[in-house]
Order: structure tokens, then C-alpha cells, then sequence
């Protein structure tokens, strides 16, 4: 026994000098992938109480008060919203407190890129206080949940945007014949994926024989898109490339298919409600995978975008001082404090938010709440009508982004 407890306490130590030096060890540079990490983290520990937590959480009179005990499925729902709502409350403290920090002298400077442990711990210490709050509030974050999850949408569209004008940009600079091949090739694929898909989807969720006008209704208003994307993009005047238009025409023609594969299970037109679960399978699984790919995305891009994640009101760099320094070492010391940051730590923060949000309806199925009699109600249309929205705003974004500079020459885009 007492060998045991030694061990044991052997154990706990190297555990906490391992995360002490794990702490330690991240830098100014390696902070955005931290986040990251403690991001990842989350969505481990989500999926992980969703799986084991609900036996313990039925026994807890303060989630468990209905007159009826809910099914094993409300628990698991309700473990990963608590999780979800601890982290988003974790970013969206770090989002208000990094508010107007413009360079690296603001002490927020270094509370952003330091105190890891301290942040570790309020961290931990938030999402174990998510689990002793009311159903009502976990209730109120689920809805918002719904609309949160549409604006991180957005933002991935803002990312994909960015992230695709400049792979054009790279291969056109190139000036050779095979880089031009190389993106006529790439964008015929797209379109051949985008077209192919859109087939199936008429085929799945707007079978012969059954009245589902809505479903074709939203499958031919993105094909309307593909098209109008195409020749806006090639007009002469535009002076676009048809590599961003065919990758944006498959992104809308996959949240079609995400707002369509989410409608109730027992409507006629979703040609899925007979395999549901081997379909909320690969869609979570490719959800997750997009979700995570997306904000490690972001935090690297935060640190050498100029524009998506860039202070707008940060001063400039290179200014002379008014009153020259008593010598060199303080002068460049003094120019280092001085340094603008070079990203938006607010917004940086916020879409780890916002990726909470979304992560917490992809673990929940996007279709469930709780009702006042405590027993699931399935809510999938609101899922059907955010994504449905984010495809529709992703077009007119990209189409605005093709003719505002026609339409405002003096404006830089």
C-alpha cells in the first residue's frame, strides 16, 4: 500500500513537471498553435464525456430534475454543450480582454502569448463549473449555438477566399505554360465534382414520385450560382480567374448538400432517413476534420495576413522617437516594445468561439433540445436554414468580391 501511494505520487509529480515544461516551453511564435491545441483538447474531451458521462450525469438532481428520465442520448447532447459552452466562455473572456491591444508594450501583450499554466488552469476550472448550472442557460446556448455555428461558416468562407486567391496568384506568377495548365486542370475537376454532385443530390433528396419542391428549389438555386460565378468571373471586365470560382461553386455545392442532409429524419424527401447513422458518422467525422483543419488555419494565417486578421487601428513601425535615447540598447529595446501587433488579438480569439459553437452542433447532430418535458425534440430545420444561408451568403460574398472593385475604382479591395 504504501509503495502504491509513492508511485502514485511519483506519478502526479512528473505529471506536473512535464506540463510545467510543456507550459514553459511555448513561445511568442508557437502561441497561436497553443491555442490550437487547447482547442483540440476540448474537442477531445467532448467526444469522450458524450460517450462515458451520462450514467453519472443522470444521477445529478440539478440536470436530472424531469418527472420522466430522459433516453441516454439527451445526456450525451447535453455533457458536450456544457463542454462547448466552458470553452466558448474561455475565448470569448480572452476576445473582450485583448480588445484595442494595438502593440506589443500593452501588458495584454504578453497575457496573450503567456501565463499558459494560469490559462490551463481557468480553462479546466470553466468547463468542470459548466456542469453545476441550470439546463435553461445550456438550453439558451444551444439555440445560439445554431447562429454562432452560421458565422463560423462565414469566417471559413472569408479563410477559403483568401486562401484560394492566393494559390491563383502563385501559379499565375509562375508565367509558365505548365502552371496555367495546371490551374485549367484543377478548376475542370472542380466543376466535373460540382456538377457530378449536384446530380446526386437530385437524386437523394428529390426522389421521383414525392412533392419536394423546397429540396429542388435549393439544389438549383447553387446551380444558378455555379453559373453566375463562371461568367462574372470571366467577364472581361472583372479580370477574374476561374480557379476561385470553381473551388468556391464545390464549397456551395457541399453546404447544400450539409443543409439538406440535415432535415428530419422522418421527411420523405431525405433519401439518407434509412442509413442516418452510417451518415451522421462520416458527416462528423468530415466536420471535425474541416473544423479543426479551419482554425489551425486561421491562427497560422493570423500571424502574416495584412488583412483578415490585421489591426486596422494599429500604429505603424519605423516611426522616429520625439526625444532620442540615452543609448542604443534602450532605443531598441523601447523599438521592440513599440512593435504593432500583427493580427487582431480579439478576433483571433473570437473564432475559437465561434468554432465551439459549431463544433458543439457537429457532436450533436445539429437536431436535438430539451424540451419542458425533458424528452428530445428534433429542431433540424433551423440546422437545414443556417446552412442553407451560409451557402447563399458565400455567393453573394464572392460575387461582391468580383465587382466592388468595378463598381468603387478608388477603394483598395
Amino acid at each position: 500500500m504504501w509503495a502504491a501511494s509513492c508511485l502514485a505520487s511519483c506519478c502526479a509529480a512528473c505529471a506536473c513537471d512535464a506540463c510545467r515544461t510543456v507550459v514553459s516551453s511555448i513561445s511568442r511564435k508557437s502561441a497561436r498553435i497553443a491555442y490550437c491545441g487547447l482547442f483540440a483538447l476540448s474537442l477531445i474531451v467532448s467526444w469522450i464525456l458524450r460517450e462515458v458521462a451520462a450514467p453519472l450525469m443522470e444521477k445529478l438532481p440539478w440536470i436530472n430534475h424531469f418527472h420522466e428520465t430522459p433516453n441516454r442520448e439527451w445526456f450525451e447532447t447535453d455533457a458536450v454543450l456544457r463542454v462547448s459552452l466552458g470553452n466558448f466562455l474561455f475565448f470569448t473572456i480572452l476576445s473582450f480582454l485583448m480588445i484595442g491591444v494595438k502593440n506589443q508594450k500593452d501588458p495584454r501583450d504578453g497575457l496573450h502569448h503567456g501565463g499558459w499554466m494560469m490559462k490551463v488552469i481557468c480553462w479546466f476550472l470553466l468547463v468542470i463549473f459548466m456542469f453545476f448550472i441550470p439546463n435553461e442557460i445550456v438550453s439558451f446556448y444551444e439555440t445560439i449555438s445554431k447562429f454562432g455555428s452560421g458565422l463560423f461558416l462565414l469566417v471559413q468562407v472569408v479563410l477559403l477566399l483568401d486562401f484560394v486567391h492566393g494559390w491563383n496568384d502563385k501559379w499565375v506568377g509562375y508565367d509558365e505554360q505548365f502552371w496555367y495548365v495546371a490551374l485549367l486542370v484543377v478548376s475542370l475537376v472542380c466543376y466535373v465534382v460540382t456538377l457530378a454532385f449536384s446530380g446526386l443530390l437530385f437524386h437523394w433528396f428529390s426522389p421521383s414520385g414525392q412533392d419536394c419542391g423546397l429540396n429542388t428549389i435549393f439544389i438549383v438555386m447553387t446551380l444558378i450560382f455555379v453559373f453566375l460565378f463562371a461568367v462574372v468571373a470571366l467577364h472581361p471586365a472583372v479580370n477574374g480567374s476561374i480557379l476561385p470560382a470553381s473551388v468556391i461553386s464545390l464549397y456551395c455545392m457541399y453546404l447544400c448538400f450539409g443543409g439538406l442532409s440535415s432535415e428530419p429524419r422522418d421527411y420523405q424527401c431525405n433519401g439518407f432517413h434509412k442509413h442516418s447513422k452510417a451518415v451522421s458518422t462520416g458527416s462528423l467525422t468530415l466536420g471535425l476534420i474541416t473544423t479543426v483543419l479551419s482554425v489551425v488555419y486561421s491562427a497560422v494565417r493570423a500571424g502574416s495576413s495584412k488583412t483578415l486578421l490585421s489591426s486596422p487601428e494599429s500604429p505603424r513601425a519605423g516611426g522616429k522617437p520625439l526625444l532620442p535615447l540615452d543609448s542604443k540598447i534602450e532605443e531598441q529595446e523601447e523599438k521592440e516594445k513599440s512593435k504593432p501587433v500583427t493580427y487582431s488579438y480579439a478576433f483571433f480569439h473570437i473564432i475559437f468561439s465561434l468554432a465551439s459553437m459549431y463544433s458543439a452542433m457537429l457532436l450533436t447532430g445539429w437536431s436535438t433540445t430539451v424540451g419542458e418535458s425533458g424528452k428530445l425534440v428534433d429542431v433540424g430545420w433551423s440546422s437545414v436554414w443556417v446552412k442553407i444561408g451560409t451557402g447563399w451568403a458565400t455567393a453573394a460574398l464572392y460575387l461582391w468580391s468580383l465587382i466592388a472593385p468595378i463598381m468603387f475604382p478608388d477603394r483598395e479591395f
